[in-house]
């Protein structure tokens, strides 16, 4: 009795395979395999011990590939009792959040080096309505704590619950940190640090 065939090659003979025509050898039928799935479902098969990873192709997002992106930049960073990310860029703290119920969520968010007293609030109000009227990213706010120091925030965040690839992760996180610094920037030259001047 002839074997049984689920998978034929439409290979014309010649074509220096030495597989005979009409079967298909197993790394071909691997590859074909991994091509369904990856088109019905965006996610590689993964071959035990050698995980196929297409970067292009979006995946979870999680705090390991948030790490492995700061590594990757070069940049110093901790991790804080949370497990939360942070670091600090031209003397400003940022932290990289990885939020949601299902980590579906990335934010980064950044802090002032600066404080302001409770009589300035209403003055840098202005200056993050302004921000936040002329600009996308990022969004500028400002907490109160208990003592009165007002404390002046801006953070990125973006949705990816649909996955991201490592170059949308990359566009988020420098965005994040990028916008935030020219934000903070744009602070420093409306409020000077006196300290920074001669006298």
């Amino acid at each position: 009795m002839d074997e049984v065939r689920f998978f034929g090659s439409r290979r014309a003979s010649g074509s220096g395979s030495t597989t005979p025509e009409g079967e298909v050898d197993e790394q071909e039928l691997r590859e074909k395999i991994e091509g369904l799935l990856l088109r019905v479902t965006g996610v590689p098969r993964a071959v035990p011990g050698q995980p196929r990873i297409d970067p292009d192709v979006p995946t979870p997002l999680s705090r390991d590939r948030v790490a492995a992106w700061l590594e990757r930049s070069g940049f110093a960073y901790f991790t804080d009792s949370d497990g939360d990310l942070g670091g600090l860029w031209h003397g400003r703290l940022f932290y990289f959040l990885v939020l949601g119920d299902h980590d579906e969520v990335v934010q980064v968010r950044g802090q002032w080096n600066r404080e302001a007293t409770i009589e300035r609030l209403e003055e840098i109000l202005a200056a993050c309505n302004e921000w936040n009227a002329d600009h996308i990213w990022p969004k500028a706010y400002v907490r109160v704590r208990d003592d009165g120091t007002v404390v002046v925030c801006a953070d990125t965040t973006v949705d990816v619950e649909a996955g991201v690839n490592d170059a949308q992760l990359d566009q988020v996180l420098q965005c994040g940190l990028t916008t935030g610094s020219m934000f903070f920037d744009s602070l420093d030259e409306a409020w000077p640090d006196p300290l920074r001047e001669a006298p």
